[in-house]
């Protein structure tokens, strides 16, 4: 499956060439001309990355960027013209992955967005044990329990727990589950997703995975 960006940028010509060049670099995008439009998207979709622009109508950068967080651990770059010290300190205690400074070389922008997706990828390659609402997945034993009780599940359980848990409180839609666990063969329907995922809930025993009418699913975490 391409990686998925959001671009939440309101000047419509930077909006443009960032799409250009991320598509032609293989790239899904999704583009938001604000901050509230940027948050409706992040909750509707699964995204890789966001691009994320400080000055903007409605709600800025900062604030789209500490909403995001009390949900997401997604990778974010700032791209904006503010290049002040104090502007990026305070980006980085929001906990950004990297700041860009307008005007930029489309090239490095590209070389950013690699690098950020590299060290996400290697983290998540690395992590054995996924969790959440006492749920713990090892990745190497392909092991599952709930509060400490084993939980039996088959392999493709498995694989969409595993998907959730990396995906946590993002919207998954159905082709995105079955690229990512049945594979691009698959010749089934979405009522054969929607049993699986009906058999998890039931052996997971906890009402954690969201239905998004006429979008997906969801892994929401407990507060």
């Amino acid at each position: 499956m391409k990686e998925h960006i959001l671009i939440i940028e309101d000047e419509k010509a930077i909006q443009s060439v960032l799409y250009e060049l991320l598509v032609d670099a293989g790239y899904e995008v999704s583009l938001a001309g604000d901050g509230v439009e940027g948050l409706m998207l992040f909750r509707a979709k699964s995204f890789s990355l966001i691009l994320l622009d400080i000055m903007m109508p409605k709600i800025d950068g900062y604030a789209v960027c500490e909403l995001i967080r009390k949900e997401s651990e997604i990778p974010i770059i700032m791209l904006t013209a503010m290049d002040e010290e104090t502007a990026q300190i305070k980006a980085f205690e929001l906990r950004v992955d990297d700041y860009i400074t307008k005007p930029f070389s489309l090239k490095l922008v590209l070389m950013r967005i690699e690098a950020v997706l590299r060290r996400i990828r290697g983290k998540t390659e690395d992590q054995k044990i996924l969790s959440a609402n006492g749920i713990e997945l090892n990745t190497e034993s392909r092991a599952v329990h709930r509060n400490g009780s084993p939980v039996s599940l088959t392999q493709l359980e498995f694989e969409l727990l595993q998907t959730f848990l990396n995906h946590k409180n993002q919207v998954l839609t159905r082709d995105n589950l079955i690229s990512q666990v049945w594979g691009y063969d698959f010749e089934g329907d979405e009522k054969t997703v929607n049993i699986h995922i009906m058999n998890l809930r039931r052996k997971l025993g906890v009402d954690c995975i969201r239905t998004i009418r006429g979008v997906g699913y969801k892994f929401e975490i407990e507060n």
